[in-house]
């Protein structure tokens, strides 16, 4: 019998099989539509293989307090036809299995923390720069979940007094995901990050906003290990700025003499998330 995992995107869904150790035995990716079309492509991929278990790393916000009626619920996501959608109740429909389900980011970093380049960590943090901006913790073994999940994404950071720019988060203008995420790119120089070239300001930008959470973010977590993922973190010359101004945040504060092995990019080429699901599960 094999383990299901699904990365379940605002984009797309990746589904799996796979087993304890991490390997992927089959894979497939389609969009993301309604629910409906979305679980429906699901069930048939799963359909081919007697599963034991099934872990779900999910775009949200999701409710994930068990306590709270609106747990395993697509809370106010801008994807209308998924909001307050019970995702967790039509999987258990679907599927006579034990389901665990967390979010996309903290799959990841599971991910990352098992089979990936934080393996032998105590501690993981993992950040997608995309779409937009999350963050993902786990801490010996376990993916953090408060009274909500973390939303590391919309941390207000100092905006510098270059940058006119008002952000485009719906919700807070110019937090972090407002300001440093795929789409604040584009809106702010009329071009995708890809297109703009490596050597173009908006990286040194880029660079200064996430140093800045992530300084907090180490101030608070302490985590051994900081991967950066996403979309905009193919632009691999944004590594050595970030490690650089973060260094100079801490100002000698915090010892980052190892800076380089803990400011990393990740390990398992876009599985990550895919292989954090089934991770979910063990």
């Amino acid at each position: 019998m094999f383990i299901g995992g699904i990365e379940a995107g605002g984009t797309k869904f990746v589904c799996a099989v796979g087993d304890e150790s991490g390997n992927i035995i089959d894979k497939t990716t389609f969009s993301t539509e309604d629910p409906d079309i979305t679980l429906n492509k699901t069930k048939l991929f799963f359909n081919q293989y007697s599963i034991k278990a099934l872990g779900v790393g999910s775009f949200g916000p999701v409710g994930l307090n068990k306590e709270e009626k609106t747990y395993g619920y697509i809370l106010n996501t801008p994807k209308l036809k998924w909001k307050q959608f019970d995702l967790l109740r039509r999987l258990k429909q679907d599927y006579d299995v034990p389901i665990t389900l967390d979010t996309d980011v903290n799959a990841a970093a599971l991910g990352e923390y098992k089979f990936g380049v934080a393996k032998g960590s105590k501690s993981a943090l993992y950040i997608t720069v995309g779409t937009g901006i999350g963050a993902g913790f786990v801490k010996d073994g376990q993916t953090y979940i408060g009274q909500t999940h973390p939303e590391m994404g919309h941390i207000f950071i100092q905006q510098r007094k270059d940058d006119d720019f008002d952000g485009i988060c719906p919700y807070h203008g110019n937090c972090l995901e407002g300001l440093a995420s795929g789409p604040a790119i584009e809106k702010r120089y009329g071009k995708k990050g890809y297109a703009l070239g490596t050597d173009h300001k908006a990286w040194e930008l880029e660079a200064d906003y996430l140093a800045q959470a992530i300084i907090n973010y180490l101030l608070i977590l302490a985590p051994e290990k900081i991967i950066i993922g996403g979309g905009v973190m193919k632009q691999e010359q944004l590594y050595p700025l970030i490690r650089s101004k973060v260094l100079a945040l801490s100002n000698g504060y915090i010892g980052l003499e190892h800076i380089e092995e803990l400011i990393v990019a990740p390990e398992l080429n876009d599985e990550q998330g895919i292989k954090g699901a089934i991770a979910l599960t063990l």
